[in-house]
């Protein structure tokens, strides 16, 4: 009698010892389930992506994390792109000063120095030397100077750092504040009003249309500001023209922008020549600094329409 009461008992104590087991199996397989882990959605994302280059279709990183920059690198810059290699030129102009601290200056011509950034991404322009060896160190892509205009060159560079959203949004928020200023400002000086933009080397003057940096774009093309006739017969097309001092006044605007160096040479503003160009005697020159002047990225374009909004406006 208790032999048959045992053997049932332990039958019992097994099937219940294996119920247990496979429900602790099936609890400690919970986390296999079918649904992707944070891991797994963030191994979804592609690592490169296809960019429509001018050198044709490349494959580059879709966050480049290395970048160098021998030409746009101020593009870069307002992207919030990581550089890691800058050409010089962007490098001494002061508004970038800041940002660029510990970044080193590289040129084509220096190859073994590119290859120390260890980049992930170059950007060059076509007159750039050593492109097929630039593209054996990293992806690298190629613009021409002056094919896009300035604001189809940030949205390009958007769409290379994969940021084109960031792009766009500020385009749309530019043009519409350049838009409105220039509304403010005509009211003010008047819709026939004119603008020339001067520059000199303290040997040469140039007088630019509306396309050569020094605000030419803010003022002509997005405030939609008249340039004077003979400026606009001699420098839209070539977009700058080449002047002695003596003929100045032939091209000087209503107002001038004068762009000029800090450090040059500047007697030519005391001169009876420049003093008697009726902008000059009216008080209507903006200056500029033409170190800080002479790209048309995002933060140059800010930085110089404050600059004519208090010229204008005196805000």
């Amino acid at each position: 009698m208790t032999k048959k009461l045992f053997i049932p008992l332990i039958l019992l104590f097994t099937v219940l010892t294996s119920a247990c087991g496979s429900q602790t199996a099936s609890n400690s397989e919970a986390p296999s389930s079918p649904l992707p882990s944070t891991a797994a959605a963030a191994d979804d994302k592609p690592s490169t992506i296809t960019y429509q280059a001018e050198n044709g279709p490349i494959q580059v990183p879709a966050s480049p994390k290395r970048i160098v920059a021998l030409t746009n690198a101020p593009n870069v810059l307002s992207l919030g792109g990581t550089l890691v290699g800058v050409d010089e030129w962007t490098n001494k102009n002061p508004l970038f000063k800041d940002k660029l601290t510990g970044i080193p200056v590289v040129s084509e011509n220096d190859l073994e120095k590119i290859i120390e950034q260890k980049p992930d991404l170059i950007i060059a322009g076509t007159q750039t030397k050593n492109i097929d060896k630039l593209g054996q160190i990293a992806p690298t892509v190629v613009y021409t100077w002056g094919k896009l205009d300035y604001l189809n060159q940030q949205l390009e560079i958007g769409k290379l750092l994969n940021k084109e959203q960031e792009a766009k949004m500020w385009i749309d928020d530019f043009k519409q504040r350049a838009e409105a200023l220039g509304k403010q400002v005509k009211q003010k000086i008047g819709e026939n009003a004119t603008v020339s933009v001067f520059e000199t080397d303290s040997k040469t003057f140039y007088v630019f249309g509306n396309n050569w940096a020094r605000g030419t774009e803010i003022l002509y093309q997005a405030m939609g500001l008249n340039m004077p006739d003979k400026v606009k017969a001699d420098a839209l097309g070539p977009g700058y023209y080449t002047l002695s001092q003596e003929i100045l006044s032939s091209y000087a605007g209503d107002y001038i922008v004068l762009s000029k160096s800090i450090s040059g040479d500047n007697s030519f503003m005391k001169t009876e020549t420049w003093s008697n160009i009726p902008a000059v005697k009216n008080q209507h020159v903006i200056e500029i600094d033409t170190e800080a002047s002479t790209y048309s990225d995002p933060i140059t374009l800010d930085y110089l329409l404050n600059i004519f909004k208090k010229g204008f406006l005196g805000e």
